[in-house]
């Protein structure tokens, strides 16, 4: 006898604060049931037959409304209800995870001589993703990559720009990035605001952000697919150095392109190997 119902996203994740009220065709309110961790509804309320509206909201989704029948049993059976986030945008389900730095890149890309872009990326870096469970504006992300991991391909460049011209890793060995906000920018798009500090000084920095979606991997952990664009300026960090040629173009562009492509690992931590 009761209700039971699974709580669903549409990417099929458990919604686990989702709330069910069901009501009888005069509109009272019989049965009122939270979902649990699993995003299952069991509650042995006995009801009597006959035909009710079941109600499902949660903090962050669009409600969902459906009707049930009651059979003699007292059994109402609703099934699986699916949930859309308020927006349309989709995000993993909420809790921890893990940037695994093995399948993800920090990448950019400046201006060369006017004509060309120079490629780098960073080889070293790690850091975490807190998806919130209510409201996915209070989400967080920390990252920290090691400055001296720069690899452009070319040893006499990155040496420079390890250099106190530039990154001066010396003194400045870490890069960290720590969000301090999240608004929806389209149907599946966000912008994280955050605060960039490198080189010695913080200044507030947005990605432009794309969930890929999520999967299972090879070694039973779930991962989350992630791309983030961002676009600096060099001398916003202190790193004014710059080479001038006789026809007066900059050696080195002053506006970097950041690419981000990230998987992170459901978890506060990344499995053993």
């Amino acid at each position: 006898m009761g209700l039971t119902a699974k709580i669903r996203t549409r990417d099929g994740w458990a919604v686990s604060h989702a709330v069910v009220t069901v009501t009888d065709m005069t509109g009272t309110q019989v049965l009122r049931a939270e979902a649990d961790a699993e995003g299952a509804v069991r509650d042995t309320t006995e009801l009597a037959p006959g035909a009710y509206t079941v109600i499902v909201t949660a903090v962050g989704y669009a409600p969902a409304a459906s009707s049930a029948i009651v059979t003699a049993s007292g059994r109402a059976e609703v099934g699986t209800v699916t949930l859309a986030r308020q927006g349309g945008t989709e995000l993993p389900p909420p809790g921890p995870w893990t940037i695994d730095p093995v399948h993800s890149s920090v990448a950019a890309v400046a201006q060369h001589l006017g004509i060309s872009s120079v490629h780098g990326r960073f080889t070293e870096f790690g850091g975490t993703i807190e998806i919130a469970p209510d409201d996915v504006t209070k989400s967080r992300v920390e990252a920290v990559i090691r400055a001296a991991s720069v690899d452009t391909g070319n040893g006499m460049r990155d040496a420079h720009l390890k250099s106190g011209d530039f990154l001066d890793v010396e003194r400045h060995p870490e890069i960290t990035y720590r969000s301090t906000g999240v608004t929806a920018a389209g149907s599946d798009r966000w912008t994280v605001h955050g605060e960039l500090s490198m080189h010695g000084v913080v200044r507030p920095v947005d990605l432009d952000l794309a969930y890929l979606g999520t999967g299972a991997d090879p070694w039973g952990c779930t991962r989350a697919a992630f791309r983030a664009t961002a676009e600096l300026h060099r001398e916003d960090f202190a790193m004014n150095y710059n080479q001038v040629l006789q026809a007066g173009i900059a050696a080195i562009g002053t506006t970097l392109k950041v690419e981000l492509d990230i998987q992170a690992v459901q978890g506060d931590s990344l499995p053993q190997a």
